[in-house]
């Protein structure tokens, strides 16, 4: 799959969550959740070859450390702390395979979503 291929589809799931949005963030595609003139919160990043690192990735939050690590240690081929947003919680998610499992890629970009929306977004959704 060709990196662009990859943002399209990144980008679709983004976009497709309530109050989806996007804006380039140092560079890269950054998605946030707009809530209007107080801005938004952004819940993934589109990384490739960041920092020299020949990877392509969504960078997604998580509920904290204790998860993050438990990512990373489950599937170290998948997962990684990526510079600058691990520190904070944030995991890195590797999309650079032949064909990455779309399914899973969703979920978490979903659940990164719920962790910085606004309650009234999460009320009647099932995330």
């Amino acid at each position: 799959m060709t990196t662009q291929a990859a943002l399209a589809r990144v980008r679709d799931i983004c976009l497709a969550l309530p109050l989806g949005a996007e804006r380039l963030s140092h560079g890269s595609p950054g998605f946030f959740i707009d809530i209007g003139k107080n801005g938004g919160k952004f819940f993934a990043y589109f990384w490739h070859n960041v920092h020299g690192r020949a990877v392509t990735a969504v960078i997604l939050k998580t509920s904290g450390f204790e998860e993050q690590g438990m990512l990373v240690e489950m599937d170290p081929d998948r997962y990684f702390v990526p510079p600058y947003l691990g520190p904070s919680g944030w995991v890195g998610m590797r999309i650079d395979s032949a064909e990455p499992d779309w399914d899973r890629v969703a979920d978490r970009i979903s659940a990164s979503w719920a962790m910085v929306a606004p309650r009234r977004l999460l009320s009647g959704r099932r995330v």
